[in-house]
């Protein structure tokens, strides 16, 4: 028997509690619920409000609030900063932040600990450098080898205008905030730097016979219930990806039952109902 079969495959309340013990918490500020004067600028005005909602994540600290700093605005690649964007995110940690900046795997920035009083400051100067866009979009919420083909000597195919062409496409905050959580990953080549193979939607570029072509898959899974997504057919080439992710998105949203998000619609239905929608006019 292995050393991984000895052990359990879930952590314990007490072992959380031993780990926890070898790290020092921050200096958090005690208050005692959710700051009204932020709640009331929510309320005020669309634009803060829309952005709260995409760029910002509940706190286990009352008072508290974790902020995405986007990297994603359009016709650029995911991840790509400036040098003054750097130096910008680098000075937001000491005024809205205790002194830390983390970067994710979604190939963004996170203020993990800024005070609710703060956030209105903070959304005016992240629409001053360029770190507002919101998170809560198809095409946003990629994983994106950002460089594919014009750079990277492994890839197949580019994947940043394809990413660019789907999220110009959907590019509506009010029918994005309907569609809801989706995760839509873009590869250039088998590699897998997009992590395609575990998006609710997949694309990977691939060469035929020198062409460029991309593979759509659908049902894949970073989350708890981690799974590989299934290929939907034949690949398609450039100019037609935006209207083939256009066709699954319709399709779920034609199928879903209240408050049910993608990948639990297509658990449910299967890959039947995309099939026939995505290649009945398209081959």
């Amino acid at each position: 028997m292995g050393a991984h079969q000895r052990w359990p495959a879930t952590l314990t309340e007490e072992e959380l509690h031993r780990v926890a013990k070898h790290f020092s918490a921050p200096a958090y500020e005690q208050f005692s619920g959710d700051n009204a004067d932020y709640l009331a600028k929510r309320e005020a005005e669309k634009g803060f409000n829309n952005w709260a909602m995409r760029n910002i994540q509940a706190h286990k600290v009352p008072g508290y609030a974790a902020v995405t700093l986007s990297l994603k605005p359009t016709a650029v690649a995911p991840g790509d900063a400036t040098d003054k964007q750097m130096e910008a995110a680098a000075e937001l940690g000491r005024p809205f932040q205790l002194g830390e900046l983390r970067v994710t795997h979604q190939q963004n920035l996170v203020l993990a600990d800024v005070r609710q009083s703060d956030l209105y400051t903070l959304w005016q100067v992240c629409k001053e450098q360029g770190f507002a866009t919101p998170e809560y979009r198809p095409a946003d919420r990629r994983y994106l080898l950002p460089l594919a083909a014009t750079s990277c000597s492994l890839a197949n195919a580019k994947s940043i205008p394809i990413a660019e062409a789907i999220q110009r496409t959907f590019d509506d905050l009010d029918y994005l905030h309907d569609i809801g959580d989706l995760d839509l990953n873009i590869s250039g080549c088998m590699n897998a730097c997009g992590h395609h193979h575990v998006g609710h939607i997949g694309i990977l570029g691939v060469d035929k016979k020198g062409a460029e072509f991309y593979q759509v898959s659908l049902g894949g899974d970073s989350g708890r219930n981690a799974a590989i997504g299934q290929i939907l057919g034949p690949s398609f080439a450039a100019d037609e990806m935006p209207a083939v992710v256009s066709k699954v998105v319709d399709v779920y949203l034609e199928s879903r039952t209240p408050e049910e998000q993608f990948i639990d619609t297509f658990k449910r239905i299967g890959m039947a109902p995309f099939k026939e929608r995505v290649y009945a006019a398209t081959h």
